[in-house]
């Protein structure tokens, strides 16, 4: 055997012992797949072209990771679809030499969902960035793979409409419909399984399919079984989405934005729940404790006072937001809450929500030189404040750094952990306290991921929430659809 292909195969076997799992963007320039020869490589130019191909160390690693604290794995080549054709023919070439196949959209995830744990062909999608329709009197569109909210909501900026999901980072939609994401908006506009109206699929085979039949966009169906929401949140595990139809929503005539702050956790996640069950249609309610408002303060040049606080978003016609924010405001003075800071100018209200959606790198500014662990649960909003205040007392007990936010509307918060990772002490007790904040949540009803994904990190507990028999189908489907298992392998299950 060659040398090189016996050290890359005893990497490989290497990586199945438990170990350590804290390594971070750890390095590895040996491309390891033996099924990834270089006639196989010339088959996939003949596909793509030359210039979208690339076995350079440089572009596996950059393939290799997303936003999250697992171990960089690069694939052994990468390349770049430009049409679902390109993403059907690789597809059909990966299944036929049993070459793992990982989907690359913008590597924004936070679960190590694109990590080439197995080796094999890593492909790009984001040059697909064609937006194919806008149904302006049907509130809809249709954008290829590679297009990202940012581009989509710049491009619809003039039609009076736009796409409200919001994770945060400029994700590419395709990849948002494959992770399930959610993010700020999701309280009143609900995440991308409500917002997904039809995909375009390609199979491990290379067959291409539309969940729900070809250039269908109802509203509603009830023909066959729901294979669109199949792919919501597959991971890349089931097929390669490579066109999406999504809703759009109306802009609204009026935006407020507020915030305030309270003495204690318990205060805050009381007036949240309290809000909803007003029924009062709240767009954003988000939930900073006072290690986060400090990181904002700092990082995004706020003045805020340092104490846990809600930033809340009212959507609607301007007379009926009056009431709202009226209703709102007696129930924060309630609960301890102090006077709104109102935010109605339209650069004052991006600044504010734009430190919101910095907060993951204000946190880490926090520990300079620090790198994220972040990890996020969801739960019935009656249970959500002891879930919080559970896991505050177990960030102050472990000695730890661990800035809370939450989309507290849905009941899904996030911690995000500050740490080196050769500071094996401490890794350990954040992965203990990240651990813990699933149990509780799974033993209050919930879901130990809101919006994350279960990737490489929560295989274990996607045991516990689902059941045997649960997983058990989820595998008898993944067979069915990818008996070869070459589509990013190592996701979801062990």
């Amino acid at each position: 055997m060659n040398c090189q292909l016996a050290f890359g195969r005893l990497t490989r076997l290497l990586k199945c012992v438990p170990q350590f799992p804290f390594s971070y963007r750890c390095q590895s320039k040996v491309a390891v797949s033996p099924k990834v020869t270089s006639s196989f490589v010339q088959d996939v130019q003949a596909i793509v072209g030359k210039s979208n191909v690339s076995t350079a160390d440089a572009v596996r690693q950059q393939h290799g990771h997303d936003e999250s604290y697992h171990s960089t794995e690069p694939p052994d080549i990468v390349a770049f679809a430009e049409s679902v054709d390109h993403v059907s023919q690789v597809a059909r070439l990966c299944n036929y030499h049993g070459v793992p196949l990982i989907p690359f959209g913008s590597g924004t995830g936070l679960e190590g969902g694109v990590n080439a744990v197995q080796g094999g062909l890593c492909l790009d999608v984001s040059k697909m960035k064609n937006i194919l329709s806008v149904n302006a009197e049907d509130f809809d569109c249709s954008v290829e793979s590679g297009v990202t909210r940012v581009q989509l909501n710049n491009y619809l900026r003039d039609t009076g409409l736009w796409f409200p999901i919001d994770p945060g980072a400029d994700a590419s939609l395709c990849g948002m419909c494959a992770t399930s994401a959610s993010g700020t908006n999701a309280v009143r506009y609900g995440t991308m399984r409500e917002n997904v109206m039809n995909l375009e699929v390609v199979l491990a085979d290379g067959r291409v399919i539309n969940t729900a039949g070809a250039g269908r966009r109802t509203k509603k169906t009830s023909a066959g079984y729901n294979l669109t929401n199949l792919f919501v949140g597959s991971e890349g595990t089931l097929g390669i989405i490579t066109k999406a139809t999504l809703r759009l929503q109306g802009i609204p005539e009026a935006t407020i934005s507020a915030t305030c702050h309270f003495p204690d956790v318990q205060s805050a996640v009381d007036t949240t729940v309290q809000v909803l069950q007003c029924g009062i249609p709240m767009a954003r309610i988000e939930f900073l404790d006072e290690v986060s408002i400090d990181a904002c303060n700092k990082f995004s040049h706020l003045d805020l006072k340092v104490a846990p606080s809600l930033f809340f978003e009212f959507h609607g016609a301007e007379a009926g937001l009056e009431n709202q924010t009226k209703v709102v405001a007696e129930l924060v003075k309630m609960n301890g809450g102090s006077e709104f800071r109102w935010a109605t100018d339209v650069d004052e209200r991006n600044h504010l929500w734009k430190a919101r959606h910095e907060i993951l790198w204000a946190c880490m500014a926090l520990k300079p030189g620090s790198k994220p662990y972040s990890t996020d649960v969801c739960v019935p909003i009656s249970n959500l404040p002891q879930v919080v205040v559970r896991t505050k007392q177990m960030i102050t007990e472990a000695g730890i750094i661990g800035p809370m936010v939450g989309h507290v509307g849905d009941g899904n918060f996030h911690v995000f952990f500050p740490v080196h990772y050769d500071d094996h002490v401490t890794l350990k007790k954040v992965h203990d306290v990240s651990h813990k904040m699933s149990l509780i949540a799974l033993e209050l009803n919930g879901t130990c991921t809101g919006e994350h994904g279960i990737g490489i990190g929560k295989r274990d507990l996607l045991v516990q929430e689902i059941g045997a028999e649960g997983l058990a189908v989820m595998r008898q489907l993944k067979d069915t659809l990818d008996p070869k298992g070459i589509m990013n392998p190592g996701k979801v299950f062990f």
